[in-house]
Order: C-alpha cells, then sequence, then structure tokens
C-alpha cells in the first residue's frame, strides 16, 4: 500500500457498488471432450468495435473460470427477467449446473441456453488480473438476439427487470 491509497471497507464498497445496477449474464463452454461448464456473471460490457470486443470480471477463486478459460472460447448467454431459477443454478457451486437446462450449440460449439435473450460467441482473446478478479477479454465471432424481452437485472443485492420510465408514467396514472 503507498501513502496515496486509503483502506476500503470490502462490505461499504459492495454496498455503495450496488446502487448501480448490471444485467446478469451466463458464461458457457464445452471443453473438447464434451465437457459442459458455466460460469454467471454481472460484470459484463462491451469493450470495442473493431475489433469487436466484450469483457467481464470473474472472481480469482471461481472454479469454473478455469475450466472455462481451458477451452479457449465460451458463449455469453443474456439471461431475461424469466430466468432467475437458471441463474441460481448456475451460480451454485458444483458440476451438475447443466442438469435439467435444455441448449443448443453456438457456432463455436459452447451451449446457448433455451429462452436467452441473446447470445455472443467468443474466442477467448485475453485476461489479465484485476485484484480479486481477472479481466477477460472475448474476440466476438458471432451473435445473435433470441427474445425481445426483459433482461435480468442485479440491483442493491436483488434481482429484478427494467421498466421504461415512460412505462411508469402511465401505470402511475392509471
Amino acid at each position: 500500500m503507498t501513502a496515496n491509497d486509503v483502506a476500503i471497507d470490502p462490505g461499504h464498497f459492495r454496498s455503495v457498488l450496488g446502487h448501480y445496477p448490471t444485467g446478469v449474464c451466463i458464461i458457457t463452454a464445452r471443453s473438447p471432450a464434451n465437457e459442459l461448464f458455466g460460469l454467471v456473471v454481472g460484470s459484463f460490457t462491451s469493450v470495442s468495435l473493431t475489433p469487436a470486443l466484450i469483457g467481464f470480471f470473474p472472481d480469482q477463486r471461481s472454479t469454473s473460470w478455469p475450466k472455462i478459460r481451458a477451452c479457449g472460447g465460451f458463449c455469453v448467454n443474456v439471461i431475461g427477467s424469466h430466468q432467475l431459477d437458471l441463474c441460481r443454478q448456475f451460480a451454485k457451486p458444483g458440476d451438475s449446473k447443466f442438469e435439467g437446462i435444455s441448449h443448443r450449440a453456438s457456432p463455436g460449439g459452447h451451449p446457448i441456453l433455451d429462452g436467452c435473450l441473446a447470445w455472443i460467441d467468443c474466442a477467448l482473446h485475453d485476461e489479465a488480473a484485476a485484484g480479486d478478479h481477472s479481466l477477460v477479454l472475448g474476440r466476438v465471432n458471432r451473435l445473435e438476439v433470441e427474445r425481445g424481452e426483459q433482461p435480468l437485472l442485479f440491483f442493491r443485492g436483488d434481482y429484478g427487470a427494467f421498466q421504461a420510465l415512460e412505462a411508469q408514467a402511465i401505470a402511475a396514472n392509471g
């Protein structure tokens, strides 16, 4: 720690940053041995248009991320507000994340989860340490919108859905 560094309480940091809503994605991959892996992230973002790059931040303690990394590519599944149970299933530790989950293969061979709003098929482009997380960059190979429904959002420690301000005004004026 340098003289300019300030010790920030991790609980307070999480509480303050929790006021910024994030979307929820499930990163999936299929190994050459046909093993399926999945990881929930709330830190997904677009990074670059040219080349097309996306990024997300898995925890350094994740046991799923090293397995996905070893696959050399992955599919980002943007999940909808109707998929909270799916989110919870993939957030659990263990190897039974795909149990009972319908999916099909992306062009890169990675799982596209049925019912997802959109998918982004990527090759692993780069990874860098970022404190207790990693910054992962994926080079986008293919992407599509599947459904035009509401995304699952995470805000102040809870899950919810987006409601446009105009829709709120109409509902309030009844």
